[in-house]
This record gives structure tokens, C-alpha cells and sequence, in this order.
């Protein structure tokens, strides 16, 4: 018992989000005579966040190395605007002009990471110009007139679905049988890691604790699964971020590299004494962050099947709140990406419970505004308390 209350002691800001979550999913599913969880909604409610979600990856490795990025909403405008006179304009296959679109992408972190790392401007001022400059080309680029439509393969991205196996179902069976698949692996990870805790003689929390932890999110994938597969079944847009996220948890967790993002953000000096080059470091973290952003520009433009001058608007801002909620540091060197994820879905669940209800968006913004502030309060609380 001891060791259980311990474990959730020093994970009380990633196990707080998840509760806070399903309370703030059961209270506007109340509020909302049951309409939240209802298949078409959740499956809109993935869509509709899908882009802020992949920003929130991309923010979470800037913000563990204590530096911040104002410029994604823009450069995701910048980007979708490229890519559809691209495809629209010039004709040209859709696959092609995604890798060029991300290559942009690149280059506009590259640049910025460049001013950051290298030049040593801070990050605030570095990516507040880039913000106003990638919203300028932006105008320019579209001629302050939207660009539509895209190709149906390109708006597939984030508005398909996976098909489901030949046959007459009544459910989308492919989605059920995957539910179950994912139980299975996750169950076996976890066990897995458990043992190699213990055979390093690491705190490990009780089995009944284990278990009952382990049949909590198995329930709560297989619901989640036949939810969907109720509607349309798996979206192709979550299978990109069940990839992205399975991918940079990976590259946080268990390489050399994620090592180094976490060492920089916790203390500098130490990590470069430590022989960790940390200029290196944080240009690709910026390259990384432009790629991601050219990615959720590509998601957001076929998702509204048109390019226009006022996409991207408050997307850093909704990034960076869903990576505090989610559980990161304001002063860096702590934050993971499931933590960030639960974050952005947090802001989402809200924004679409809210929009149900009713309430108008200057409640709604002011509403974000304070769980903002209540979210890193919090942090700081608990990092005065245990020092």
C-alpha cells in the first residue's frame, strides 16, 4: 500500500490528468443529455483536435527544453497554403507535394532553430517574428483568398476511414478485432516492463494495484474501439497519431536522444559538461517542431478540403495548453508525450462539451484561460513541496 500511494505521489500530475479526463468526459456527458459519447460525436471529436494534437507532440520536446514556439499556428497556415497551389493550382500528385510540404516544414524549423541554438536569440522573440512572417507569406501566397478543393486522396487523410472486412456486419468488425489486439499488446508491454523493473530491483506498485490498472485501460480501449466501430469505425487520422505517439514515446523512453532533450531542459550547463551538444540538440528539436507543424497544417487544410489566410489561429496556443495540462514543466526538463496527448484531448473534450451545452465562446475561452493557469499552478505547487 505504501509503495502504491508513493508511485501515485510522483506521478500525480500524468495520473491526475487521466482522472480529471473521464470526470470532465462523465460531467459533460450529463451535461450534455448523453450527446458527448455518442459514436458521430466522439468520432468528430477526434477530427476536430486531431492537428492540435500532433502540434502537442512536436511542443512538448521544445518546452522539455526550455524554450517555446509561437510560430506553429502560422507556419501550419504557411504550409497548407503552399500545398494547395501545389495540388490545386499546379496539379500536382498529392503524395508528392505532402513530402515537399514537410521538407518546407523542415526548413522553417531548421531556420528558426538556427536563430535559437546558434545564434542564441531567445526562442519567445525567434518565433514571434516567425509567427508574423509565416502569417504575412501566408496572405501572400493565397493572395488573402482561400484555395479549394483538394484531391479526394488527400482529404482521405483526415477525413477517411479504415475499411472494414468484406462481409455484412453490423459493426464495424475490423475496429472491434483491433480493439482487442491492442488490449493483448498492451497488456503483454506492461507485464513485460513490470518484470524488467523487477529484475533491476525497482519500486514496483502491488499486484491487485497492477491489475486492477491493467483491466481499467483495457476497458476503457475495447469501449473506446466499439464506440467507434458503432459509427464509421477507426479514422485514418487516428491511426497516424496512435503511430506518432507510439514512435516519439519510444524516442523519449528509450534512446540516447531522448536522454539528451530531457538532460537540456533540466539543466544546460550540465548536460553540455555532461558532453551532451546541446546547441545540436535544440536545432532539431526546432527541425522536428517544423516538421510536425507542416503536418498538422496538412491535416487541418484537407480536413476543411481548402486553404485559407486565417488557418492555424490560436493553434500554438491551444499546443502549448494541452502540453502544461498534460503535465510538462514551465521550467522544463520534465513532460511526456501520453502526458501532452491527454492534455490537448482534455482541451478538446472541453471546447466540444462546452460548444453542446451552449456556451458561448468568450465563456468558453475564459474557461481554457483558468484551467490553464490552474494546471501550472499546480506544478509549481507540487515542485515547492518536494523541495
Amino acid at each position: 500500500m505504501d509503495t502504491a500511494i508513493k508511485l501515485f505521489r510522483s506521478n500525480i500530475r500524468q495520473y491526475g490528468m487521466f482522472i480529471a479526463l473521464i470526470l470532465i468526459m462523465l460531467l459533460f456527458q450529463f451535461l450534455s443529455d448523453g450527446n458527448l459519447l455518442k459514436p458521430l460525436n466522439i468520432t468528430n471529436l477526434i477530427l476536430q483536435n486531431s492537428y492540435i494534437l500532433i502540434l502537442a507532440i512536436g511542443m512538448l520536446l521544445v518546452i522539455i527544453t526550455g524554450h517555446i514556439d509561437l510560430s506553429v499556428g502560422s507556419v501550419a497556415a504557411f504550409v497548407g497554403a503552399v500545398s494547395a497551389i501545389m495540388m490545386v493550382n499546379q496539379d500536382m500528385p498529392f503524395p508528392v507535394a505532402m513530402v515537399l510540404s514537410l521538407f518546407i516544414g523542415a526548413a522553417v524549423g531548421a531556420w528558426q532553430g538556427f536563430w535559437v541554438a546558434y545564434v542564441r536569440i531567445p526562442s519567445f522573440i525567434v518565433t514571434l517574428a516567425g509567427m508574423l512572417l509565416f502569417r504575412g507569406l501566408t496572405m501572400l501566397v493565397l493572395d488573402g483568398k482561400s484555395v479549394a478543393p483538394f484531391p479526394d486522396g488527400f482529404r482521405a487523410i483526415s477525413t477517411g476511414f479504415l475499411p472494414d472486412i468484406p462481409g455484412e456486419w453490423n459493426i464495424h468488425l475490423l475496429t472491434v478485432l483491433l480493439g482487442a489486439v491492442m488490449s493483448i499488446v498492451y497488456i503483454f508491454m506492461e507485464w513485460r516492463g513490470r518484470l524488467i523493473q523487477q529484475r533491476y530491483k525497482f519500486e514496483v506498485i502491488p499486484v491487485p494495484f497492477f491489475m486492477a490498472q491493467l483491466a481499467a485501460l483495457v476497458i476503457v480501449i475495447n469501449l473506446f474501439t466499439y464506440v467507434l466501430a458503432s459509427y464509421k469505425g477507426l479514422p485514418n487520422i487516428l491511426i497516424m497519431l496512435f503511430i506518432l505517439v507510439a514512435v516519439y514515446t519510444f524516442v523519449m523512453r528509450k534512446t540516447v536522444m531522448g536522454r539528451h532533450i530531457y538532460a537540456l531542459g533540466g539543466n544546460e550547463k550540465a548536460a553540455r559538461l555532461s558532453g551532451v551538444k546541446t546547441k545540436k540538440m535544440t536545432f532539431w528539436v526546432f527541425v522536428n517542431m517544423g516538421v510536425l507543424a507542416a503536418l498538422a497544417g496538412l491535416v487541418f487544410a484537407a480536413r476543411l478540403n481548402a486553404a485559407t489566410p486565417k488557418a492555424g489561429v490560436n493553434f500554438e496556443l491551444d499546443a502549448i495548453a494541452a502540453v502544461f495540462i498534460g503535465g510538462a514543466s514551465a521550467t522544463g526538463g520534465v513532460g511526456t508525450v501520453i502526458g501532452a496527448i491527454v492534455g490537448g484531448l482534455v482541451m478538446g473534450v472541453m471546447n466540444n462539451g462546452m460548444s453542446l451545452i451552449g456556451l458561448g465562446i468568450d465563456y468558453q475561452q475564459g474557461i481554457k484561460g483558468l484551467v490553464l493557469l490552474l494546471a501550472v499552478a499546480f506544478d509549481l505547487y507540487n515542485k515547492n513541496k518536494s523541495a
